[in-house]
């Protein structure tokens, strides 16, 4: 809908529109007290959290208000793929660091190509087929629509990366168990990334079952505020639902089978000593239960190859049958 379109509408309804400011911002904060009261009142303590969070945000879309209007006056697709390395960077960055109680080596960087590469897949597929964005990599359109691809392409897989390594991690026995039994890499692994990939997917098939009946979407509610016509605007958040819901399919999915591989080798054997804990603030910690390196984990492998051989030849290693 063009300027004019809008501003008809709003003449029509009788609407006047005033631009926000940052007294606006300040009056919207204040609410933030109810959650700090809440919090406060019955001791849940996360009342520096809340505090952090909303700090945050204003920092953050304040800088990305910014850059987004320089990048907005391009029209490059250079500055889109750019803007989406970056923001895809930041995403596996949270992934990596806070969103993850669990971590492994070269975290970040089997989060970052799973959530960029399936959000610009999924992206440039539906804006050129979808959404008929003409060129489709137009800084203006693409990046909005790119950022919320990847901000729930990042939760789902934060969730579940997090599901694989708690597995690994929490269900040694098992996982040891079925190695010992001559099972391959893929066997071990599928059970652990299919549970991991449904557990990261519902929260995005939820989110598009409930749009329209309990909640109206983000996107609908700004187009509307900003005097789109609601059946358009409709149509426009049901295209983006589908989008979201399928990068974050294709994001989960490649994640979690890269971070499986990551502490399951090709012998197989389970690593257990790769995987650290991290605090809530990003800290690893390696101490007991977080896989670090321990006589115990020694002894599991070595357990393992004990029992192959004694699997193997019929008899126990030295000759012990």
């Amino acid at each position: 809908m063009s300027l004019s379109a809008e501003t008809a509408f709003y003449t029509q309804g009788g609407y006047e529109t005033t631009p926000l400011t940052w007294g606006n911002v300040a009056l919207a904060a204040l609410l933030l007290a109810v959650s700090v009261g809440i919090s406060s009142a019955m001791k849940l303590r996360l009342e520096k959290n809340i505090i952090v969070a909303g700090c945050r945000c204003f920092v953050q879309l304040s800088i990305l208000g910014v850059i987004l209007k320089r990048v907005f006056a391009t029209e490059s697709p250079l500055f889109v793929f750019a803007m989406a390395g970056a923001l895809g960077g930041l995403a596996a960055l949270e992934v990596s660091r806070w969103r993850s109680k669990r971590t492994v080596k070269g975290l970040f960087w089997i989060a970052f190509f799973p959530i960029v590469g399936s959000a610009m897949v999924v992206g440039v597929v539906g804006t050129t087929f979808a959404m008929n964005f003409d060129p489709p990599l137009v800084a203006f359109k693409f990046i909005p629509v790119l950022g919320m691809t990847l901000g729930n392409t990042m939760v789902g897989v934060a969730l579940g990366i997090d599901s694989v390594l708690a597995a690994a991690d929490t269900r040694r026995d098992s996982i040891e168990h079925m190695m010992c039994y001559g099972a391959g890499r893929w066997e071990v692994v599928q059970p652990i990334a299919v549970e991991a990939t449904r557990t990261a997917m519902l929260p995005s098939i939820t989110s598009m079952g409930i749009m329209g009946l309990i909640s109206i979407p983000g996107m609908m509610s700004g187009q509307i505020l900003g005097g789109a016509d609601a059946m358009n605007a409709a149509r426009y958040q049901m295209v983006i639902a589908f989008m979201i819901t399928a990068s974050v399919a294709l994001g989960v999915a490649m994640a979690v089978v890269l971070v499986a591989f990551a502490v399951i080798d090709r012998k197989p054997m389970l690593r257990p000593e790769l995987i650290k804990l991290q605090s809530a603030a990003g800290g690893r910690n390696s101490g007991a239960g977080g896989g670090s390196a321990t006589p115990g984990g020694l002894r599991s492998r070595t357990s393992i190859v004990r029992l192959r051989q004694w699997d193997k030849h019929g008899h126990g290693p030295g000759g012990r049958t």
